[in-house]
């Protein structure tokens, strides 16, 4: 049986846990030599352990310029070319408006807008002839959310990087779609609130959600493999909701 990435060079930034981790898991398992990124150097030993010998780490917060020259001339050096970029690096805190501070906003948008920015045009003298570039957005960005519209400010730019992105780099034959997961069970959103009210944060999502659950963050990954193959090479510029049908309601 043939892997669906088998041979690919691929880089995931915000790596260590959650949907970007479980992205990596499911490109090395098709056959993908995978580079993943993550601020803190324990946790990203842990992940690289965890996806195997097809994995490398490079330590890195992608809203600093310095640190995403580093990830791209590593990648250089040790691989040559990225076949699939993943901008998933990502996060942000909850702050209804009158309570939003320069500093969250800064932050929120210093890695959710800034650094996929820049991380896609570091990364261009690197992807290949036919390589794609998936950005994972969130549902957040359709939709208002109580006390999170900075973050969803953020993802909705996304969304319009994708767009203008696909005219900026026609001729190139390089796809680029957005990933938009729904509320999934991941350390980000857990940790959202304090530990006693995780769980009750997870039922209220799955609540509004038409499947009546949420989502596992491996099933972010086997969509990410969809629009990373080739099953996917007459699709570019859209947004592939993976949410259990929130964003359709």
């Amino acid at each position: 049986m043939t892997l669906s990435l088998q041979g690919k060079i691929a880089v995931v930034t915000g790596a260590s846990t959650g949907i970007g981790l479980a992205i990596a898991k499911r490109f090395a398992a098709e056959g993908a030599n995978v580079v993943i990124t993550g601020r803190r150097q324990k946790e990203l030993d842990v992940a690289v352990a965890d996806i195997g010998d097809q994995a490398s780490g490079v330590r890195a917060d992608v809203s600093s310029l310095l640190d995403l020259d580093a990830l791209f001339q590593t990648v250089k050096q040790h691989h040559g070319h990225i076949d699939v970029l993943v901008a998933n690096a990502g996060g942000g805190s909850m702050a209804p408006l009158g309570a939003i501070t320069e500093e969250l906003f800064d932050q929120t948008f210093s890695t959710n807008v800034k650094g996929v920015l820049f991380t896609v045009q570091k990364a261009l003298p690197l992807l290949a002839d036919g390589a794609t570039v998936i950005l994972v957005g969130s549902t957040s960005s359709i939709h208002g959310v109580p006390a999170f519209s900075v973050y969803s400010a953020s993802k909705a730019a996304i969304r319009n990087f994708a767009r203008s992105w696909i005219l900026d780099l026609k001729g190139r034959n390089i796809r680029i779609n957005v990933l938009s997961p729904g509320p999934t069970k991941t350390p980000g959103l857990v940790g959202l609130v304090p530990v006693e009210h995780q769980q009750g944060l997870l039922d209220g999502f799955a609540g509004q959600i038409p499947m009546g659950r949420v989502g596992e963050p491996d099933e972010i990954g086997k969509a990410a493999v969809f629009l990373a193959s080739d099953a996917s090479s007459f699709v570019t510029g859209i947004e592939l909701f993976v949410d259990g049908g929130i964003a359709q309601i």
